[in-house]
């Protein structure tokens, strides 16, 4: 495994439980979720398996690599790039990056080269000399990403690595999260834009409360959902008054789209049958992007808990 937690908890001073018994496994290559509200654990997991906190017992192992009796081994394999920019901003981007590539030993001229390759995939190239404190929002977030990668980790954490950026950028930032994955690094990202996660991965797990309450592949843990969300586009506007369809529920968006929601089992030709007598005819149909968030909300219903947790 890439990473393989098993019975990892973690007990603050006064008693607060962040972790309890948490255990996930993931894989080589995968691009993984790990989503929670927050307060649910997910920072003090991150910071356990890159070695920032302390656990209180449970064993976690990074490609076989014990974190606790080989920790420097284990860390040479692993790569984090935090929510936080915690660079020198006085700095410019190659010399940040060659900087932490000599950290880890890496000799300067082969640092020089990777730190070139790295600034092209971020599409920084044209940035590699200019004052760090002048870059965007969204650069200074590929540059993080970037340094990451100059020890070549096999495998990459990303705490919230779009947070604060536009849609533009953050889905520039996909694909170049998608090449590294591609090219061999396994990437465990944690986000609360659950459309990213849905887009980028391929397994999740979901922590609330200090434990995992559900995990698995994407595309099973939505085949769990009992309703399907579609967005319709019709002829013409729609009439002030909207036709009632038992067991569904139809919401006017603008005066050319519906939202539906129905239960899976329910037959869709009922329901356009239902909207050609009020008049509707249907243009187009497309599913809902927010099924993720569905099923997160769900989730996390399902197990709140009076508990203050960190």
């Amino acid at each position: 495994m890439a990473l393989s937690v098993r019975d990892l908890r973690k007990t603050y001073d006064g008693g607060v439980e962040a972790l309890r018994g948490v255990s996930l496994a993931v894989a080589p290559g995968d691009f993984y979720a790990l989503l929670g509200p927050n307060g649910a654990g997910k920072s003090t997991l991150i910071g356990i398996v890159s070695s920032l906190v302390n656990k209180t017992s449970g064993e976690v192992d990074v490609f076989g690599v014990d974190i606790a009796t080989r920790r420097d081994a284990a860390m040479q394999l692993l790569g984090l790039v935090p929510q936080e920019i915690n660079f020198n901003l006085f700095e410019k981007p190659r010399e940040i990056l060659v900087n932490y590539a000599g950290f880890y030993g890496i000799p300067r001229r082969e640092a020089l080269t990777r730190a070139d390759e790295e600034l092209a995939r971020a599409h920084l190239s044209d940035k590699a000399d200019t004052m760090s404190r002048t870059l965007s929002g969204g650069m200074k977030r590929r540059l993080m990403i970037a340094r990451a990668m100059m020890t070549r980790p096999r495998l990459l954490i990303l705490d919230e690595p779009t947070a604060g950026v536009d849609i533009e950028i953050r889905r520039d930032m996909w694909r170049s999260l998608r090449q590294i994955n591609a090219a061999g690094t396994t990437i465990i990202l944690t986000t609360h834009y659950l459309e990213e996660a849905e887009s980028l991965c391929r397994n999740l797990a979901i922590i609330d409360h200090g434990r995992i309450v559900e995990q698995g592949p994407i595309k099973m843990l939505l085949g769990k959902l009992d309703v399907e969300g579609f967005l319709l586009d019709v002829v013409g506007e729609l009439p002030q008054t909207l036709p009632v369809i038992e067991g569904a529920t139809l919401v006017k968006i603008d005066r050319h789209t519906l939202d539906l929601d129905l239960p899976r089992v329910m037959d869709l030709n009922r329901v356009f049958a239902v909207l050609d007598a009020a008049g509707i005819r249907v243009r187009s149909m497309r599913t809902k992007s927010n099924r993720l968030e569905e099923l997160f909300v769900r989730l996390i219903e399902q197990t709140t808990q009076p508990e203050a947790m960190v």
